[in-house]
């Protein structure tokens, strides 16, 4: 007969416990491994819409400075859109760097609704992508790819044609 308190172990049992500890702890690993990769996902669309928010607020004041090679091959008048003065270099300096997104070999796309002038009022779209790398394989897996494209887009109103 066993004392009063103390603890009766049946034969067979002694490890049951860290059994199911060791295949729920596996469970929830990767359970927190995939949400933590859908949060870096997240975060990284993120960056991406705030950099198409800031390159279509710049494109909406000077949408003719498109790059920093002069801007609008058009016009050869575009001296003042050298960098930082177009909506390229805004759109991938306004974000954090060195972090999830990679700017050099993030697509920076300006379209506008009147492509062959630029009026006051009509519409310019800025277009941020890049490819977002998983970590987790479990989550690429069920994605079918480990390489996820990103993209975020934004749309401002053309304010005026003037030069920085």
């Amino acid at each position: 007969m066993a004392a009063h308190g103390a603890k009766v172990f049946r034969r067979g049992e002694s490890g049951q416990s860290l059994i199911e500890f060791a295949v729920m702890g596996v469970v929830l690993i990767m359970l927190l491994q995939g949400v933590l990769d859908l949060g870096r996902a997240y975060f990284t669309y993120l960056a991406l819409k705030d950099a198409a928010a800031d390159g279509a607020y710049f494109a909406s004041a000077f949408p003719r400075c498109l790059d920093g090679a002069g801007g609008d091959p058009r016009d050869n008048s575009l001296a003042g859109c050298v960098n930082p003065n177009n909506i390229d270099y805004r759109t991938r300096k306004s974000a954090p760097s060195g972090g999830l997104v990679d700017w050099t070999t993030a697509a920076v796309t300006t379209t506008y609704s009147d492509p062959t002038n630029y009026v006051p009022g009509s519409l310019v779209t800025v277009t941020v992508s890049s490819n977002y790398r998983l970590l987790t394989p479990l989550v690429g897996a069920i994605a079918g790819t480990q390489d996820l494209p990103l993209y975020a887009q934004s749309v401002g109103v053309i304010v005026s044609n003037a030069l920085p």
